[in-house]
């Protein structure tokens, strides 16, 4: 019984303790990413990005970013809702909620109640990672479109015109930086939201352990009685 009590003082300091902001963490890098933007379209860092690809590959994967980062908002704002009405009050409606109260309906499906907690909690992440494959991907895609137009050029070449060398530097040079740019940032595009989808799986894996631990010591307190 000294046990039990113990371990239910435990779970109540760790259930009391401070939610992490992560709201307010997103609202900070989102504030970091719209001041990058800002110099970057001071210094003309965006108009040479888009000018230099005709395929609009990098506009494409720019576009995408800023969606996906945006969704990680409105992720972050659900998931910090949930951990407060969890710290705050036990029985308000919630993941945790509809977890416990499945686990007290019967516990021989408690491996069910947590598929579908694990559903609430990082389901909707496994899009979001697809789509920052998909940026990487994009990236590919206008390297390999890069390298064919630089091909092509070369391929149509019928001598080395000393008068044409100017025409034909400025197409290789197109190919060559539609390869190069595209790849780039297809790859700071997906470090950027993988570094904020990390963080979202993270702070869904410790929802997930503190809402079991609540659960267990609730399990275990029904078997004493």
């Amino acid at each position: 019984m000294g046990t039990q009590a113990r371990l239910g003082l435990r779970l109540k300091r760790g259930s009391n303790a401070a939610p992490e902001p992560l709201w307010l963490e997103w609202l900070a890098l989102a504030g970091v990413f719209g001041f990058a933007t800002w110099l970057l379209g001071a210094r003309g860092v965006w108009a040479l990005l888009l000018n230099s690809d005709p395929t609009g590959i990098t506009l494409v994967i720019v576009i995408v970013f800023a969606a996906a980062t945006l969704w990680c908002g409105a992720r972050a704002r659900v998931l910090q809702s949930q951990r407060n009405a969890f710290s705050a009050v036990r029985t308000a409606p919630g993941w945790a909620a509809d977890y416990w109260a499945a686990l007290s309906q019967d516990k021989a499906n408690a491996d069910t109640a947590l598929d579908l907690l694990m559903e609430h909690t990082h389901g909707p992440h496994g899009t979001a990672w697809w789509v920052n494959a998909v940026q990487l991907k994009l990236g590919l895609l206008g390297k390999v479109i890069g390298f064919s137009i630089l091909a092509l050029e070369i391929g149509h070449m019928q001598s080395f015109d000393a008068s044409q060398s100017q025409d034909l530097l400025r197409s290789l040079t197109t190919g060559l930086g539609v390869a190069l740019l595209t790849t780039m940032v297809g790859l700071v595009g997906n470090i950027l939201l993988g570094l904020q989808l990390t963080r979202l799986d993270r702070y869904a894996d410790q929802l997930v352990a503190d809402i079991q631990r609540i659960g267990l010591s609730r399990c275990q307190g029904a078997v004493v009685q």
